[in-house]
């Protein structure tokens, strides 16, 4: 398994499915980014309002949005934004509408590379690979990287067996990346998602199980 630092990027662009994806799963990376001096920005596709959790009474499309706002603070992301695809519909959407808010977006902050979750969806949700397929799409066409967040394998299967959730990670060998991060940031931001962030969530397990390690694939060919 690789070891390493975070790539020197200027401008980071965080493309996600769901409002508390930029905290429970990619938390840590981008306030380790933010912490390194990079400015980072979130492109999250839908409101998240088919989650099954409701930690919050009330409509969840007006309640996550918030939430993400929250979270956002804490992570000291420089823009976020927050559109109105289908939950759970996300492979079903036009991808050329997908991809051109990627294009729009990324112009805007004058993205550096991408940052999104692994191909397979971490946690097993179509949202997250049609989103990762989108940001993968528009990052070969400008060239730019993207790092693709996971989990080991080993990690994985803890999970599956003690828990019953479908997460999915991948062998030492087919990671590029282990990075030391600080939680903290991160912890805050997932206690801005109290309508998601319940007891007894595999979240709570994962955190413990990684510690203070990431883990991160380039998804096509790396930084020069």
């Amino acid at each position: 398994m690789a070891s390493g630092r975070l790539p020197t990027w200027g401008s980071v662009l965080a493309v996600v499915a769901h409002p508390d994806d930029e905290s429970f799963g990619l938390g840590a990376v981008l306030s380790t980014f933010v912490s390194s001096g990079a400015r980072v920005s979130v492109l999250c596709f839908t409101h998240g309002e088919a989650s099954t959790v409701h930690g919050v009474e009330g409509p969840l499309a007006g309640i996550r949005a918030g939430e993400l706002t929250g979270a956002a603070g804490e992570l000291g992301l420089s823009d976020v934004r927050l559109l109105s695809y289908p939950d759970g519909g996300l492979a079903g959407v036009d991808a050329d509408g997908l991809a051109a808010a990627v294009r729009v977006m990324a112009d805007d902050v004058a993205a550096d590379g991408f940052v999104a979750f692994d191909p397979s969806g971490v946690t097993g949700h179509p949202d997250h690979t049609a989103a990762t397929a989108v940001a993968m799409r528009v990052a070969e066409e400008r060239g730019v990287s993207v790092l693709g967040w996971t989990i080991p394998e080993s990690v994985a299967a803890r999970l599956r067996t003690d828990l019953g959730v479908p997460f999915r990670g991948h062998e030492p060998e087919e990671i590029d990346l282990v990075v030391e991060v600080d939680r903290s940031g991160q912890r805050r931001a997932v206690e801005c998602h109290p309508s998601q962030a319940v007891p007894g969530s595999a979240l709570w397990a994962r955190l413990d199980l990684l510690g203070d390690r990431e883990y991160l694939r380039w998804l096509g060919p790396g930084p020069a």
